[in-house]
């Protein structure tokens, strides 16, 4: 990726000059590691990263997003009182102010939600012949992460926002989170030959120490109807039986039916979440 970090005495961000599609925008730049100490720092950066984008050719530019959708992406718009949970995007407390103050407005929405495993895991989903639920072995995570990098490139490539990642670039974010897997937390759906039709992929919650209670439902896809609440389903079997007393349902966009599943299983939502864009 092609980028370039304003830096001055208040304040910095990075810029990524071939960021993902949006709406009719040719071309579109994000920014990201944003740090402002104030609204009025923060304004006067992102006006030139702005300055520069226009010069790149881009029509579009949002943010915060470090280059794209499998990276740090989101601010915080409502901090509500719960701590940060584990791999959940923050923001500064001047990011929001800064953004609008420059001339963004919120193009997508999100939240995170909690419930307590005494009211899951629900009804049990209807049996089906279409695919079974496995869990993971424990065992060869750089081909774990490949089947989930295939899928994740299928099921993901209609999303608002998306942008193609190699293989190579999605096993070095994952690699490091290996040693704090679970297998029971890590499903798979599979048909009766055998392929891939979607995975869930959970981890307890270690932002609350060695021996977290929470445990979070970081991301699930599927090409195969019916595999998704399945998936969850299985997911909150296996967490109860390991003893969590919380699911954290993470990053759910406003829209999708995840969050129509979460409000289902009479979660709260604790924090939300913005992506500011402008046009340029």
């Amino acid at each position: 990726m092609t980028t370039e970090t304003l830096k001055t005495d208040d304040g910095q961000l990075t810029i990524w000059f071939d960021g993902p599609a949006w709406g009719d925008h040719a071309k579109v730049a994000t920014v990201g590691k944003c740090k402002f100490p104030s609204a009025k720092a923060g304004t006067r950066l992102l006006h030139q990263a702005a300055g520069k984008a226009i010069s790149a050719g881009a029509t579009g530019l949002i943010g915060p997003m470090e280059g794209d959708t499998w990276h740090s992406y989101r601010l915080v718009s409502d901090q509500g009182t719960t701590k940060p949970f584990m791999m959940e995007p923050t923001s500064g407390p001047h990011d929001q102010q800064a953004f609008a103050d420059a001339g963004f407005n919120i193009i997508s929405s999100y939240f995170s939600a909690s419930v307590p495993m005494s009211e899951l895991p629900g009804a049990r989903p209807h049996d089906t012949d279409a695919f079974t639920i496995e869990t993971w072995d424990g065992t060869d995570p750089d081909g774990l992460f490949t089947q989930v990098h295939d899928l994740s490139c299928q099921a993901f490539a209609n999303n608002p926002f998306y942008k193609h990642i190699s293989l190579e670039d999605f096993l070095a974010m994952y690699r490091p989170v290996v040693p704090l897997l679970k297998q029971d937390l890590i499903l798979f759906a599979r048909n009766a030959d055998g392929m891939l039709t979607g995975f869930l992929f959970g981890i307890p919650n270690y932002a609350d120490g060695l021996n977290p209670k929470s445990v979070i439902l970081k991301t699930y896809a599927s090409v195969q109807k019916g595999a998704g609440h399945w998936l969850s389903y299985q997911f909150y079997v296996n967490a109860k039986a390991m003893g969590f007393d919380t699911a954290i349902h993470a990053l759910m966009h406003d829209d999708n039916l995840s969050a129509i599943r979460s409000g289902l299983n009479g979660a709260d939502v604790f924090r939300r979440y913005a992506l500011m864009g402008k046009t340029l």
